[in-house]
């Protein structure tokens, strides 16, 4: 893909700016159309300067047609209009007698009364005048539904990133309570050391979670960071019960997640799968792409979902959960792909019939910014895919 040099600049990114130009633009295009019918039609050179008159004329009344414009635009519809139309009216009535004036003395001796004059250029000037009113007012109209789309759009990301906040901020108490509830038990058993070993690791992991925006990305080898340490308080209290296992593919380690996305999927496994068996469970995270997807795998070889061989949660509806689960977990991780990813995303639950129980994400590869910029220098190829499994201020006012 070949860069431009330059980053190309909207032609209303400056209002005042713009406006000249078009100013500029039509005007003098007006003037040059005139001067060639003049021509065409065989007038003497010095009939240019009656050209050159009018257009100057044009110019100035649109300008103060500019200032008064302005002020109408944001009023009532029958303000606007009505006041328009008398403004109008009056700015061309004034183009026309002073058009005609100027005839008049480019003229002199012509048997040519002036009313007959204001009448033959009030067409003309009615034209132009009109023309520039309806342009003016279109062009405005349409910057500010710009306006209000871009600030929607605004308000829509807003919302978009304090949702995810919020869902965010909902793991950290779950979590807690969970830890903290391990750490009082220590406590309760006297058992000291293990007890301040897990406040230092949950110390160390809620000051790595800090580094993240709420609502912000990571890579897959940042979140598996993350996990390792939570991990690691984890293993405090089911020692060899607790087994992991993670691969993650070199390509895939640097695509980008949402934060904590993979922590509740880990601490369900934890709950389910290695608390409900006294041999524990083996847990197993791999994440790999898939074409321009990333698949990411979580599972466990506990006991899973009784009853259920598959289930799958597409989009915002769940069709199943563990019988014992509060659901937060789970929930909240179909709440945020589906605000991070609309319907570009996939959530799939699977049970084996011998046990354990899988979770499948599916989401759209991004890369991160600085692995984004190598590709883009030719310092990294491309990923390989992998083959799949089956304000309103108007135009023209002076700020």
């Amino acid at each position: 893909m070949v860069m431009l040099p330059f980053r190309p600049t909207p032609f209303f990114a400056d209002k005042n700016r713009a406006f000249w130009r078009l100013q500029l633009i039509g005007w003098g295009g007006a003037m040059v159309l005139r001067s060639a019918t003049a021509i065409a039609n065989e007038r003497p050179l010095d009939f240019l300067v009656l050209v050159l008159i009018a257009t100057i004329t044009g110019f100035s009344i649109s300008l103060i047609l500019s200032v008064i414009y302005g002020q109408l635009i944001n009023r009532r519809p029958l303000v606007t209009w009505g006041a328009t139309t008398l403004v109008l009216a009056a700015a061309v009535v004034v183009s026309a007698i002073i058009n005609a004036w100027t005839i008049s003395l480019y003229q002199a001796g012509s048997e040519a009364n002036f009313a007959s004059l204001v009448l033959g250029v009030f067409y003309l000037d009615m034209t132009l005048l009109g023309a520039w009113s309806a342009l003016y007012y279109a062009i405005n109209f349409f910057l500010q539904v710009e306006e209000q789309a871009d600030r929607l759009e605004r308000l829509e990301a807003q919302t978009t990133a304090a949702q995810l906040a919020m869902l965010r901020y909902q793991l950290n108490p779950h979590f807690l309570f969970n830890t903290l509830n391990s750490i009082s038990t220590l406590v309760l058993m006297k058992q000291t050391a293990p007890a301040n070993a897990m406040l230092t690791r949950l110390s160390s992991f809620l000051r790595h979670t800090l580094v993240t925006q709420p609502g912000g990305k990571v890579t897959v080898a940042q979140e598996v960071e993350t996990l390792q340490l939570y991990l690691e308080i984890e293993r405090m209290r089911f020692e060899e019960r607790l087994r992991t296992e993670f691969r993650i593919d070199p390509a895939a380690a640097n695509a980008a997640i949402p934060s904590m996305l993979l922590q509740p999927l880990i601490e369900n496994a934890i709950k389910y799968g290695v608390s409900a068996q006294e041999e524990g469970a083996r847990i197993s995270l791999a994440a790999q792409l898939l074409g321009n997807k990333l698949r990411i795998t979580v599972s466990d070889t506990g006991p899973g979902l009784q009853g259920s061989r598959r289930t799958e949660i597409i989009g915002n509806t769940p069709t199943a959960s563990r019988s014992d689960s509060t659901g937060v977990g789970l929930a909240n991780i179909r709440d945020r792909l589906a605000q991070a990813y609309g319907e570009d995303h996939r959530f799939d639950i699977e049970t084996p019939p011998d046990g354990g129980f899988t979770v499948i994400i599916e989401i759209p590869y991004e890369a991160t910014m600085s692995e984004e910029d190598d590709r883009l220098s030719g310092k990294l190829p491309p990923p390989r895919p992998v083959q799949a499994e089956p304000s309103q201020q108007p135009i023209g006012t002076s700020s």
